[in-house]
């Protein structure tokens, strides 16, 4: 029976159904857009030789629709990062502040549970650490849904509330902060991949002990998996074969190992990015009082809705960051 290459069929068959589902959920949204925007050039075409108000009523219609779908598709556009697809894991700490900062949290996990919900995502709250009197001192959130880290990470940073607050009984206005963290969720097992061109193998007759047949026969087996360097090698066995067999193990144990090794070092470098939950390092201020104002310090973009903002509508704030990250990388392109 014909050997079936360095790799596991069943691994392997998954990473292609993975990539042709990628592709997919690229290719028929795109396909969509493309018959929508045919049939609204038809019935703008219609329109142009005869007046109707109720066909003209239903275009603007479904061209608002339409506008909408275009600019949630330019927005996953945006998402080419290697872990954009991947589900997110939210960490939402309570900074100074004290009860005020620990009911910030709280609010602040509530508005991102509302934008998952609103996007269809699923939303597990893993870990939550109540204060003394209100709200949290954390939680440990994970979202699960196409492109949810890719989304999210625009909020990680320092997030500060301006109100008069509830737990003063002079109502005077707090400054409150509290920070949010993103990951993106892997999974536990890292699936490594060995590819038959990858793979130099070396054939030799064993040394030492192992009798006649060792010194006779080319058993012992060495891989040299070129885009790494990693070697391994095995004489252990009489047979080729599973001196192979044993020497891919190690192999796949060595490439684990360096992936492991790199993924730790990215999660240390995300995690050295993290800034103190104080004045001057916020990304975004929520005023409540004496005016109503959300105001992005990295996009300087401003809504004054601030009650429809902690209800979950933060699109606007993702959006105007993932735009302008993207016309940073055209400029140094």
């Amino acid at each position: 029976m014909a050997e079936s290459g360095f790799w596991d069929v069943p691994d392997r068959a998954r990473d292609v159904i993975h990539e042709v589902n990628t592709l997919r959920n690229w290719i028929e949204p795109f396909d969509r857009l493309e018959v929508k925007l045919r049939e609204l050039t038809e019935m703008n075409e219609l329109l142009l030789t005869e007046d109707d108000t109720a066909l003209s009523t239903e275009l603007d219609r479904e061209l608002e629709t339409f506008a909408d779908q275009l600019t949630t598709f330019e927005l996953r556009s945006m998402l080419q990062g290697e872990d954009d697809h991947r589900d997110a894991m939210l960490e939402i700490s309570a900074g100074a502040g004290g009860t005020e900062a620990q009911d910030w949290a709280a609010m602040l996990l509530r508005m991102y549970t509302r934008w998952a919900e609103r996007r269809g995502y699923a939303v597990e709250v893993l870990d939550v650490s109540d204060g003394e009197e209100a709200g949290i001192k954390g939680a440990m959130v994970e979202v699960r849904g196409q492109y949810a880290y890719g989304f999210l990470h625009a909020e990680a940073g320092v997030h500060r509330l301006v109100r008069i607050s509830p737990f003063d009984s002079q109502s005077r206005r707090h400054t409150s902060f509290a920070s949010v963290f993103v990951y993106p969720v892997v999974d536990d097992e890292i699936n490594i991949e060995v590819r038959d061109e990858d793979i130099k193998m070396d054939v030799f007759r064993a040394s030492g002990a192992g009798g006649q047949h060792v010194n006779k026969t080319s058993s012992a087996v060495r891989l040299t998996h070129i885009p790494t360097g990693i070697v391994t090698s095995c004489q252990q066995q009489r047979s080729q074969f599973k001196n192979k067999e044993t020497a891919l193990k190690m192999l796949k144990n060595a490439l684990y190992q360096r992936a492991v090794e790199e993924r730790d070092r990215k999660k240390a470098e995300i995690d050295s990015a993290k800034t103190d939950v104080s004045f001057g390092n916020q990304i975004r201020s929520y005023v409540f009082q004496p005016y109503t104002m959300v105001n992005d310090h990295r996009t300087e973009l401003k809504i004054s809705d601030v009650a429809k903002v902690m209800d979950g509508a933060i699109d606007p704030f993702i959006e105007a960051y993932l735009k302008r990250g993207n016309s940073a990388g055209a400029k140094t392109a």
